[in-house]
């Protein structure tokens, strides 16, 4: 398989979206053998320029969708379609055979939760490993490629520096100047604040915004730190079980948010409501009543 030459059956995509989910599902088996649907039918677009949150409790899906995004997963049904700015139809990365997605992957950035950065490199070489592995820069072009990747993160000071030698924001830095090298048009970010203290959580909350507006980049941001989600969000997406319970603005997050559970009357509301407030009990941790595969998901780490 090969890239598709044209959109084929997919209804026509509106020129402010890159990425279009389209049903998406995907199941695992569990230990004991149960299929465990952990996305079920997800569907949402995400538009060129925004800063997009997934969020969701344990097991909803957050990890496996994510890894369908970037093409390390493959969906057991539905379409993913990206729309590059040099395409003329969106391609379906789906359908996509290695070597085509790798070109695609190339227009991606991927900040991982733990930075990911190699140990036995500079923080400087780190940066210039994409540009050296996919291009044919020559070495004083990746210089100064990597000198501005750093100083865009505000980490040029430290270039010379062993990821050994750096604090857990440092790192997060170094390692989003190295998701920075290729000029992505797409952003993902793995639980950016995951151990970081308040501080440095919102520095890099920070750097998402200036980076999004700045570079015209698109966000799509994974997390379950609700101070750092309503900071960077322009729209949110809640997953339940594998399904989308709400996408919408970071206004109406921010309305449910605020009312007292008890005025909310939908489970729906109420199920967020108890999300957002980190509150422990509600419907979201209620598995009374749920199927056995449901309360796998409930308990699980998809």
């Amino acid at each position: 398989m090969g890239e598709p030459s044209e959109a084929a059956s997919s209804p026509a995509v509106p020129a402010d979206v890159v990425l279009r989910l389209c049903e998406v599902s995907k199941a695992f088996t569990s230990p004991a053998g149960t299929q465990v649907r952990v996305l079920d039918g997800v569907t949402f677009d995400i538009r060129r320029g925004e800063c997009l949150v997934i969020m969701g409790g344990s097991g909803c899906g957050k990890s496996t969708l994510l890894n369908c995004l970037i093409g390390e997963l493959q969906p057991d049904a539905g379409r993913i379609t990206y729309k590059t700015r040099d395409a003329a139809e969106p391609i379906e990365i789906t359908q996509l055979d290695e070597a085509s997605l790798d070109r695609i992957r190339r227009k991606f950035g991927i900040l991982f939760q733990s930075g990911a950065l190699l140990n036995s490199l500079t923080v400087e070489q780190n940066v210039a490993l994409p540009l050296r592995e996919h291009t044919e820069l020559d070495e004083s072009i990746i210089d100064i490629v990597c000198t501005l990747k750093l100083e865009q993160v505000r980490m040029l000071p430290h270039r010379d520096k062993m990821p050994a030698q750096l604090s857990g924001g440092q790192k997060k830095r170094a390692a989003l100047a190295r998701a920075l090298a290729l000029d992505p048009e797409i952003l993902y970010y793995d639980e950016p604040s995951a151990g970081l203290d308040p501080v440095t959580s919102a520095t890099i909350d920070e750097l998402i915004i200036d980076l999004t507006r700045k570079l015209n980049v698109t966000s799509v941001v994974v997390t379950h730190e609700m101070d750092s989600a309503f900071r960077i969000a322009d729209r949110m997406v809640m997953l339940d079980r594998g399904r989308v319970l709400r996408i919408g603005p970071r206004g109406d997050f921010e309305r449910i948010r605020a009312t007292p559970i008890g005025q909310l009357t939908s489970r729906e509301d109420k199920l967020i409501n108890q999300f957002l407030n980190g509150l422990p009990g509600g419907p979201l941790t209620d598995t009374e009543g749920l199927s056995e595969f449901e309360q796998i998901i409930v308990a699980g780490n998809y």
